[in-house]
């Protein structure tokens, strides 16, 4: 890399990759994800975040039905206003 005319030399640059949900954790709590990346300190409520986990799970599952169910709806009106159209112009 350069800035002006003098090369900089990045030595200091760690290979290890950075992810979203290092960066939501780090957000959530600066000391939870420095004792959990730093420490290898593992969080004591394990049953609790599985129980989250599987409530996000679920969540995300109803918002993907919904979204579904919205199209099809679309679709529906769609038909709908469609045969009435048909129905009006021909009939």
């Amino acid at each position: 890399m350069t800035y002006g005319h003098e090369p900089v030399k990045l030595e200091h640059m760690s290979e290890d990759w950075i992810r979203a949900s290092g960066i939501g954790d780090y957000l959530y709590c600066r000391r939870s994800w420095w004792l959990k990346q730093r420490r290898g300190i593992a969080s004591q409520n394990v049953r609790e975040l599985e129980q989250g986990t599987r409530h996000h799970q679920q969540h995300g599952q109803w918002v993907m039905q919904s979204i579904w169910l919205r199209r099809a709806a679309y679709l529906l009106i769609f038909v709908a206003v469609a045969l009435l159209t048909y129905q009006v112009m021909n009939g």
